[in-house]
């Protein structure tokens, strides 16, 4: 099959982690995906919970050395000339299973990069018959395009993503649970009263300001005139409830730096007994309801989970699960989103 020509980009993605509802947990990673055609590449593959080898936390050296692969200015990982477009999120080899493909230079003497190939690998060599994406690929992309995107990993001068959370609220007990939980997934956080006398410095590290519900408007105010004051722009989670897993949830939707266009679980919508999800790539996705009683228990339940096409769907609830104070998580393997359900 000759290649034909696609167009070729980056943008910032995240592999949303997070506390499960079998009390396991999810690392977060953030990394740069491939934007081919318009649509980031990983969506056009499969529902694969993998990130791409330009993750942000890796060493220096490590990313530069990935791109410098990609543009062909150093030797292929693999054998055949392949290597690694997706992996597993929680390692480097390839016993998980990675998506690699063939990157070459074409083979009629223009400036053009081909990735052609396509397969999914779990040991070397790679098996096309038996595991290679047929129907992906191969794509031809313009040399000065494509350099110009990966150049500009190597030349950007901005700072990492912002792994790193401010905790605000009254009760300590809920916060250092959460900063734990945070800080499991592979996300820092740390505790205060609020954010006066902090240095501009130490502000900017921050991607995430999060704050109980009981936080007066007053001191939510003085805080973001804090980051304000910094010329730190972060993102303000409204705490919805002091339940663990669903403030993580809410905090890693708040981490997400992908273009809302490039998110494939864009829209949630809760009622007691209906929910209105909606995607835009073919994925799994998974419901969760948080409840607390008049007690101030927390009942989780998992409502749904199963593969849904692109489009909007209307997902039936237990009534039950999503009475009363109660929230639904909506996950994918890219994102997740958070909503209260109204009585």
């Amino acid at each position: 099959m000759s290649a034909e020509y696609a167009t070729f980009g980056l943008a910032p993605a995240m592999r949303a982690g997070g506390v499960l509802a079998n009390g396991g947990y999810q690392v977060h990673r953030d990394f740069v995906d491939f934007i081919v055609n318009g649509r980031p590449l990983l969506f056009q593959l499969s529902d694969l919970d993998a990130v791409s080898p330009l993750a942000s936390d890796i060493p220096p050296a490590i990313f530069t050395a990935h791109v410098r692969r990609l543009l062909l200015e150093a030797a292929a990982p693999l054998r055949d000339g392949r290597y690694v477009i997706y992996g597993c999120p929680e390692c480097e080899g390839l016993d998980c299973g990675a998506v690699t493909a063939v990157i070459e230079r074409a083979t009629d003497g223009s400036d053009d990069f081909v990735w052609r190939d396509f397969a999914w690998q779990t040991a070397e060599p790679a098996d096309l018959e038996l595991n290679g994406y047929h129907g992906i690929g191969p794509f031809r992309f313009r040399g000065t395009e494509y350099r110009r995107e990966l150049g500009q990993l190597l030349a950007a001068d901005e700072p990492p993503a912002r792994r790193r959370v401010l905790l605000i609220g009254a009760r300590v007990a809920v916060l250092a649970k959460l900063a734990a939980a945070l800080r499991t997934i592979g996300i820092g956080a740390e505790i205060a009263a609020d954010a006066a006398g902090v240095p501009p410095d130490e502000l900017r590290t921050y991607g995430a300001v999060a704050f109980g519900r009981a936080v007066p408007s007053a001191d939510r105010a003085a805080v973001r005139a804090a980051f304000d004051s910094a010329g730190v722009e972060v993102a303000y989670v409204d705490g919805l409830a002091p339940i663990i897993p669903l403030l993580v949830a809410q905090i890693e939707h708040a981490l997400d730096r992908s273009p809302g266009e490039l998110r494939r679980l864009t829209r949630l919508a809760a009622t007691p007994g209906t929910a209105s999800v909606e995607v835009t790539s073919t994925c799994r996705v998974q419901l969760i309801a948080y409840r607390l009683d008049r007690l101030y228990r927390t009942h989780t339940q998992e409502l749904f989970d199963a593969v849904l096409e692109p489009g909007e769907h209307r997902v039936p609830l237990d009534a039950k699960a999503t009475k009363g104070e109660s929230y639904v998580v909506a996950r994918t393997t890219g994102s997740v989103l958070v909503a209260p359900t109204s009585a």
